[in-house]
This record gives C-alpha cells, sequence and structure tokens, in this order.
C-alpha cells in the first residue's frame, strides 16, 4: 500500500480555456514540484494530448492517468478516466464523433493546440471542443465503462457545468459511484444536502487551467499497488473509484 498525492482533474493547452504553457512537459513538471505523483489529463471532449503527457509523467516518476472532462448532451462535466492511452483515444474518437460543430475562434475562446513527444505544437483543432457533445449522462457513463474507464460528475460545488447546479439535484441514474469537488471543505455540506452522496466515493481535484493551479499533493488516496507498475496504479484507481 502506498500513498500518492493525486490531481485529477488537469487541462492542457489543448482545453481552449487553459494557458498556452499548460503543455504536458510543463505539466507533469509542475506537478513533480508541488509532490503530485498520480496526475490525470482532462481536457475537454478530448484526449489528442495524453500520449505525450504519459511520456512527461514517467520522466518525473508521476503515474498518469489518461482522461477527458467531457461535456453532456445536458451541459453537465463528467469526468472520464481509462486504465490505457487506448482506451482514452477510442473515448476520444467517440467524443469527436459526437461532437456538436462548431469552428473555434481562438481570439475569444483560446487555442486547442496538440503537441508532439517533444513538447512542440504539431495542429490546432479547427472545432471547438468545449461544446456539448450528443452523449447524455447516461450514454456517456455506459460508454466509459464499456470501455473498461469510470465516470463521474465534475466539480458538483461549482455553478458552471455541475451536475447539481444544471439539474437541481444528484441524480440517483446512472449509478454513479464517485463524485469530484473542486473545494474540499464543502463535502459536509454536500452530504447533507444530497444523502446518495455517503455511499460514493468522492475526491478532490483543481481543474487547473494555469500551470499555478495544479494541486499541492495534499490530497492522497492510499492504493495498493503491489507487484508495482503504473498499469496497476491505474486498474486500482478506477477499481477504487467504481466502489470495488
Amino acid at each position: 500500500m502506498s500513498r500518492y498525492g493525486y490531481d485529477l482533474h488537469v487541462h492542457s493547452c489543448l482545453s481552449p480555456c487553459a494557458d498556452d504553457d499548460m503543455t504536458p512537459a510543463n505539466i507533469a513538471g509542475m506537478a513533480s514540484l508541488n509532490g503530485v505523483t498520480l496526475l490525470a489529463l482532462t481536457d475537454h471532449n478530448s484526449a489528442k494530448n495524453c500520449p505525450p503527457f504519459f511520456a512527461h509523467c514517467k520522466k518525473h516518476g508521476i503515474v498518469p492517468v489518461p482522461g477527458m472532462e467531457l461535456t453532456t448532451s445536458e451541459d453537465v462535466h463528467v469526468i472520464c478516466l481509462f486504465p490505457t492511452l487506448e482506451s482514452a483515444l477510442e473515448m476520444d474518437r467517440i467524443a469527436e464523433e459526437k461532437l456538436v460543430r462548431v469552428k473555434n475562434r481562438p481570439e475569444i475562446f483560446g487555442r486547442q493546440i496538440v503537441v508532439d513527444p517533444d513538447d512542440e505544437p504539431v495542429r490546432e483543432l479547427d472545432d471547438l471542443i468545449i461544446n456539448a457533445t450528443t452523449l447524455d449522462l447516461r450514454a456517456a457513463y455506459d460508454t466509459v465503462l464499456s470501455l473498461g474507464g469510470v465516470a463521474y460528475p465534475a466539480h458538483i460545488d461549482r455553478q458552471s457545468n455541475g451536475i447539481v447546479s444544471v439539474l437541481g439535484s444528484f441524480p440517483s441514474t446512472p449509478p454513479y459511484t464517485a463524485y469530484e469537488l473542486n473545494d474540499g471543505s464543502k463535502r459536509e455540506e454536500y452530504l447533507s444536502r444530497f444523502p446518495i452522496l455517503s455511499g460514493l466515493r468522492h475526491v478532490v481535484s483543481s481543474d487547473a487551467h494555469h500551470l499555478w493551479d495544479i494541486s499541492d499533493g495534499s490530497n492522497v488516496l492510499d492504493i495498493d499497488d503491489e507487484p508495482y507498475t503504473s498499469d496497476t496504479v491505474r486498474l486500482r484507481l478506477i477499481d477504487y473509484l467504481l466502489g470495488r
């Protein structure tokens, strides 16, 4: 059993709302300085920067988790985490297919930069990836689980795209097994408001869009990682979030 300082909600320069200097190399470097050892990349509706993110996390001894922050048809943000790059990139393909198409305007929304393994820009996405997809909450949940991953509502304590603010409550379906808070001090408030949360796992993550937003390593999870491999850690993280 090992203790991991985690941050499971970080955006790269692929997300138009994130700084251009949120490259995979810079993210991994800052997370390492902060003592984060378990780190997920969760760009909006895309996992295209996850391959270089894996490479840079490895250099710093960080366990990388591939993922995305999916926007459902209800306009709710859902964190989707996967055990492998392959499963994350399959979800990337699905999300791209289901994205409501609107051309990005970089001067308004920001650039959407895909980088190579050397952290160099290789292209920019034309369609605005912060738009909603046509996947509803249930379809998103089922799709992620079919790929071996876990899906849970992001930042339920925030007004913008939080499931509580959008729906007015925390639903019993899909049968979520976890939820995310942006501010961990609000857990008791949300437990009292929504008793359904008492049976679920919870995590506190940064939703970092700037390097200085990345968590300081104080949020921790104890994970049975023997015999150690990064694959083992990812699988057991997902099992934990699935309530297993």
